[in-house]
């Protein structure tokens, strides 16, 4: 990043126009996944053709980028978000959240309603910005839907991902992109109210392990994930795996009995501080019928 400035202000969002911002994408790519990604040809057709590359430049330097294109499900024209990114030294300054803002406002203009995307169910980061900040649902749970990935964050790792559903005008939505959000004496109050189903214990490093997996019981539930994967990966490697299983069965029973994603929250409970998606039953269908249900694969 030489030439970019310690002391930048602010961030500017836009679609990428020249040959040489598709190329920093792939400097981007490469800080945060080591490896180049989507190449410039495909970037270049994908905006030109009802998709969306946008970037967030500091300076006239690229830190962040989203890119999406046209969904299709057979019933729902919606845009698909690939790939979103910031640089490391970045990302500590919002601009992933306002990227993703950005991006809703694109598809907007677009006459489009929904994005959906994908992402990985054990990173906490990325669930507080999905779930809670953007309000948006995961709604189906897909088993090592990649396969096996070369780059250095997903190397040797099973690639389970959550679906997320963003629906961009809901007035959930709305009120979490105005920063409305429960306080943490609501997010106590909810956890102390539910009912766990995956049951961890504090290991000899520090971290906890799960211990147990149980269905949802018909109340209010809560679904703990490593506060700190990277912590996880780096102290106490041999245990990813079972965290990986013990999400894994705990999603597919809760969404195959009909639960649904209400949030994610960081609870403090003494000195620690540990992180749930908080879930619920689906509301009772009406007579008219009722939507799909999630589901796993």
């Amino acid at each position: 990043m030489a030439g970019v400035s310690s002391e930048v202000r602010g961030f500017r969002f836009r679609k990428l126009e020249k040959p040489e911002e598709f190329r920093q994408l792939l400097e981007v790519h490469r800080a945060v996944w080591g490896d180049e990604g989507v190449p410039t040809t495909l970037q270049r057709a994908i905006q030109d053709n009802g998709g969306l590359v946008l970037g967030a430049f500091a300076d006239i330097h690229l830190v962040g980028f989203a890119l999406s294109f046209l969904g299709w499900d057979g019933t729902t024209l919606y845009h698909y978000s690939h790939i979103t990114a910031v640089r490391p030294e970045y990302q500590n300054h919002r601009v992933g959240f306002r990227l993703k803002t950005f991006q809703r406002e694109e598809v907007l203009k677009l006459g489009l309603s929904e994005l959906r995307w994908t992402f990985d169910p054990l990173q906490s980061r990325n669930a507080w910005l999905n779930v809670r900040q953007l309000g948006g649902r995961p709604d189906r749970y897909y088993i090592h839907y990649y396969g096996q990935m070369p780059d250095t964050i997903n190397r040797g790792q099973e690639t389970d991902r959550l679906r997320l559903r963003w629906e961009l005008s809901a007035p959930a939505v709305e009120e979490r992109l105005g920063g409305k959000t429960p306080t943490a004496d609501e997010d106590l109050a909810r956890w102390n109210s539910s009912t766990a189903i995956v049951e961890t214990e504090v290991g000899e490093k520090g971290l906890r392990t799960p211990t147990a997996v149980a269905e949802p019981s018909g109340g209010l539930a809560h679904l703990e994930i490593p506060f700190d994967l990277a912590a996880v990966q780096e102290h106490e490697p041999e245990t990813v795996r079972s965290w990986r299983h013990a999400v894994r069965d705990a999603f597919r029973a809760a969404f195959d009995l009909g639960y649904r994603v209400e949030d994610f929250a960081v609870i403090t409970s003494g000195h620690e501080r540990r992180s749930f998606y908080l879930l619920g039953p689906a509301p009772r269908a009406s007579p008219e019928g009722a939507a799909p249900p999630a589901g796993s694969l």
